[in-house]
């Protein structure tokens, strides 16, 4: 049971580190001072940002169940030593 919980562990920090990485790569154009900002900078931009939060969140869900993951292997461990 342990090393399944070891092996869910890996994946799901796997999975933390790719979508942060895959957020920290979203670039945007820069836009020049003199440079007339329409309505397609504006939905690039704001498509931009949503899609850099919905991977930051789901890399903050999968840290979330590396984490309780964890507690689980702790407590595992603790009930086969005291039990």
């Amino acid at each position: 049971m342990i090393v399944g919980l070891d092996i869910l562990i890996l994946f799901s920090t796997a999975f933390s580190a790719w979508f942060w990485w895959k957020a920290s790569g979203r670039k945007l154009r820069r836009i020049a001072h003199d440079e007339k900002l329409d309505s397609h900078d504006i939905n690039r931009i704001v498509t931009n940002i949503n899609r850099g939060q919905i991977l930051n969140a789901r890399a903050a869900l999968a840290t979330a169940i590396a984490a309780a993951l964890v507690a689980v292997r702790f407590f595992v461990i603790l009930l086969d030593v005291y039990f």
